[in-house]
């Protein structure tokens, strides 16, 4: 299947030595066999045998920056608020409907989710919905520590509300009593009185959260050696989510500036100082009606990050809120603001971090896009997969942008399985090669049976991959337990092929929605494209980003390719199923290259980034 996944990717002579070492490394009794006994072996004696091997790789390994390289974001509606006191309520009902979801975990009264399509009925893990609120990504030298605190501990009966760059503490329980919606309404009006006072301003420290993962855990060991930071950290890392209230950002509010100010906060000119970035739930309430949720990712998945949210989204529109008269003043203490001790070398830190996320901000380059031309319901009335042909549309487009395909990330669900994550689905066919090409091409007709019968091949791609039957977590294993037991790494993983076929430079991500808002996040190589989509019945929202820093990539273009390829794509299902042309032979020949060539069927739900 490796094989197969990366022939048509790489030159016939690249291709040629990988497939002498792949052999190599499954011969009888060769090193295949043997790490594979071992990876059995694990597997008996874990819930997971991929779990931890999974979360290093993906996230806690990783050294880039959260903001846009790893942390995606959720946008909500825009909202009208009339002042600012309007967004203070919005913000108190929602942090009324966090609490109210928590409670829901708290006491596992969440429903347990079931797969959809066709495996459906099958339970999936839930785990990842109880660590939405109460873990913590510690920044490390070489690796980082996802901190998982125990479920309904008091040490986390407090949330963490950031203005003006300021952090300030919010017990959300005062004389064994939770807080009311009225009593939250109140703490932050206060918290933005005491932000204001600018006697008593602290600098940025949010800044060092947006930094390299090595520089933010270097600048840790400074500050921990004072106990005022010390402290303040300790409160920061306990806490139940952080919500970020933000000034008006002084941009055009559109889909594209709504969801960049989620993602990096426009900068510590702007919001991105009002961050922290370990945290996985950070919601952002703006002055100017931009709100939204910032996550870090390493706890969950998005289909879990979008449960949440819907959630609250619903809470607030279904119930109404309840701010009446607030408790009275002097019976709740007022929150605290978080203190911090500097110094030269400190501030220091700080501005390095601050032109370090500028630039970040600046390379960015973002396109958030609502193609109105049709939606999934005419992709259904064509019987095929939304999701599948979605794929083809952004494969197409890259081919038309490069002339080439790519090694591709769609993610795919493993909650089947205890602890399960996602897998891949490497989308980037050699059947979906040769229909670009045809597409591309002026003289090769083609017909929508064949388009039809190459959406069914790639919908079923998603079965092995949610059944535990990918490569990706598969390979991963093998190369991991290698150094567990001191094996010199295996030629299959230092071939270039392997290196190069993990640096996914199309990285896409299904995140449907059933209100109104939207998922976003960043590429995760330097000269690719971040894709994420939301189909909805008569539209397709994309958000599209890369880097301007790269000459390969511009997201504007990309969406202009990904337009004109989706209109064709629906000019060739209105045409005549009959094969005109070539199209028969060109089927023949998708066909040959699959191997025999299997029903097409319906494709199993997706999930997030």
């Amino acid at each position: 299947m490796y094989l197969t996944s990366i022939k048509h990717l790489v030159k016939e002579e690249q291709y040629q030595k990988t497939k002498s070492i792949v052999e190599k490394f499954g011969e009888p009794g060769g090193t295949g066999e043997l790490l594979q006994e071992k990876l059995l072996e694990k597997s008996i004696n874990t819930h997971n045998w991929v779990y931890d091997y999974w979360l290093d790789d993906m996230y806690l390994n990783q050294r880039l920056a959260l903001p846009v390289n790893s942390n995606p974001a959720m946008v909500f509606p825009k909202q009208d608020f009339r002042d600012h006191k309007d967004s203070l309520k919005f913000a108190a009902h929602l942090i009324t409907g966090v609490l109210e979801y928590k409670k829901h975990i708290d006491t596992r009264a969440l429903p347990v989710d079931f797969s959809r399509g066709q495996l459906a009925g099958t339970p999936l893990c839930m785990k990842q919905y109880y660590r939405l609120f109460n873990t913590y990504r510690l920044p490390g030298l070489k690796r980082d520590t996802l901190v998982i605190h125990e479920t309904g501990s008091t040490e986390q009966e407090h949330i963490i509300v950031a203005c003006k760059n300021q952090f300030f503490v919010m017990d959300l329980v005062v004389k064994e009593k939770p807080l009311r919606e009225m009593d939250i309404l109140s703490q932050l009006e206060k918290i933005v009185k005491m932000a204001e006072n600018t006697e008593e301003r602290q600098p940025p420290f949010g800044l060092l959260t947006s930094d390299g993962r090595t520089e933010w855990a270097q600048a840790r060991d400074v500050l921990i050696k004072d106990s005022v930071n010390r402290e303040s950290l300790a409160v920061i890392e306990k806490c139940l989510c952080v919500v970020c209230l933000d000034d008006p950002s002084g941009m055009e509010v559109g889909d594209t500036s709504r969801a960049l100010l989620m993602l990096h906060g426009g900068g510590h000119e702007k919001m991105g100082a009002n961050r922290w970035y370990d945290k996985p739930m950070q919601f952002v309430v703006g002055e100017d009606g931009v709100c939204g949720t910032v996550c870090e990712h390493s706890p969950f998945e998005g289909i879990v990050l979008v449960a949440c949210t819907e959630y609250l989204m619903k809470f607030m529109t279904g119930s109404p809120s309840k701010i009446g008269r607030a408790t009275s003043v002097s019976e709740l203490p007022a929150p605290r603001r978080l203190l911090w001790k500097t110094t030269p070398h400190i501030q220091g830190l700080l501005k390095a971090s601050a032109e370090r996320l500028q630039r970040l901000v600046r390379d960015l380059d973002m396109d958030v896009h609502k193609f109105e031309v049709y939606g999934k319901e005419f992709i259904k009335k064509q019987k095929m997969s939304p999701d599948a042909y979605i794929q083809v549309s952004l494969q197409l487009a890259f081919y038309r942008c490069n002339g080439r395909l790519v090694s591709t990330y769609e993610s795919a669900s493993i909650r089947r399985f205890h602890e399960g994550r996602v897998d891949n689905i490497r989308s980037a066919t050699p059947e979906t090669l040769a229909f670009v090409k045809a597409m591309t091409d002026e003289k090769t007709s083609l017909s929508v049976s064949h388009f039809s019968y190459l959406t069914g091949l790639n919908a079923n791609k998603l079965v092995p991959a949610i059944t535990g039957m990918g490569i990706d977590n598969h390979l991963l294993g093998l190369r991991e337990i290698s150094q567990e037991i001191h094996m010199e790494m295996p030629e299959i993983f230092t071939d270039e092929t392997y290196v190069a076929s993990n640096q996914f430079i199309l990285s896409t991500s299904q995140v449907p929605t059933t209100v109104e808002m939207f998922c976003c996040y960043g590429p995760v190589v330097p000269n690719g494209y971040g894709c994420c989509y939301n189909p909805q019945a008569d539209h397709l929202l994309f958000s599209v980003t890369s880097f301007h820093g790269s000459t390969e990539t511009s997201s504007a273009v990309f969406i202009k390719a990904l337009d004109e390829g989706l209109v064709e794509m629906r000019d060739l299902c209105k045409t005549s199923n009959k094969p005109q042309s070539n199209a028969a032979a060109a089927s023949k020949a998708v066909e040959k290259s699959q191997g025999a060539g299997s029903k097409p069927q319906s494709t199993p739900q997706k999930t997030g980034k």
